[in-house]
């Protein structure tokens, strides 16, 4: 390799600079890669029409539902009151587990994941795109379930909307890792089945949108350790009484910690 007197070769980066690419120039900052990522996801995401009939139109729906029929009589103040907070959670899990794991599931399947992990993105680049996708868009539904509940008299507690976003948060990342954990550990066929399937049972029966007390006596007994009954329940309390249901959000916890450490554990690339 041609050296410089006294100096490096040429098309070497210097000691402790980033490594140069195959034009001989740095790749951008890692956070820069990172927010490219995520405004790429987030589009993707956005002009999917499948998505955003999950994402945006069946929570609507489910939200107008709710309102129109006595199912949540005798719960709340009123019924939109009770039935916004399972809404948004609704949404999490729309966006971070169906969504994304869909999406993860067919990257994957079609190498799409296996070549962006080696470039300069890397995996943790690569993971904190999605992240940034599926908050971009749950910031995007909460905007719209908001407006939309609004002019439906929503009235939540004025003390919960900070507990209740950040609840919303942790929800999002314990959906997002149970997503990647389907996407990247069965068939991307087999995830689409999955993810649907528990999307459908977990919003009925799962305590997400529908509070344990209208619910069968079996799913009663469970629900409360579901990460569906657990988010939908601390959005429940947070926006109907301004406080934070510490079980709730422990269980969140716990969800978050198993099923993203199993996603790295057993995580395939291809």
């Amino acid at each position: 390799m041609t050296r410089v007197s006294g100096g490096a070769p040429l098309g070497s980066a210097p000691l402790g600079s980033a490594p140069l690419t195959a034009h001989g120039s740095a790749p951008a900052p890692l956070l820069r890669r990172i927010m490219l990522q995520g405004r790429y996801e987030t589009i993707t995401m956005l002009r999917n029409g499948e998505q955003l009939i999950l994402a945006i139109i069946l929570p609507l729906l489910a939200m107008v539902g709710l309102t129109v029929t006595p199912l949540l009589d005798g719960l709340g103040s009123s019924r939109i009151n009770v039935a916004v907070p399972g809404i948004l959670a609704l949404c999490a899990m729309s966006t971070a587990f169906t969504g994304q794991g869909i999406a993860t599931g067919f990257d994957r399947r079609y190498g799409v994941l296996r070549f962006l992990s080696t470039t300069p993105l890397g995996r943790t680049g690569l993971i904190a795109g999605k992240i940034l996708a599926v908050l971009a868009v749950l910031f995007l539904q909460v905007l719209i379930v908001s407006a939309v509940a609004l002019v439906l008299g929503w009235q939540p507690n004025p003390a919960g909307w900070l507990p209740g976003m950040l609840i919303l948060v942790l929800g999002a990342a314990c959906f997002t890792a149970l997503g990647l954990l389907v996407a990247g550990t069965v068939r991307p066929e087999a995830t689409l089945a999955i993810t649907n399937l528990l999307w459908i049972l977990l919003g009925a029966l799962g305590g997400i949108v529908i509070p344990s007390e209208r619910l069968p006596a079996l799913s009663q007994a469970v629900v409360h350790f579901l990460p569906s009954g657990s988010l939908g329940q601390a959005l429940r309390d947070a926006f109907l009484y301004g406080s934070v249901n510490v079980a709730a959000v422990f269980v969140l916890l716990l969800w978050t910690a198993i099923a993203g450490g199993a996603a790295i554990r057993w995580f395939k690339w291809n």
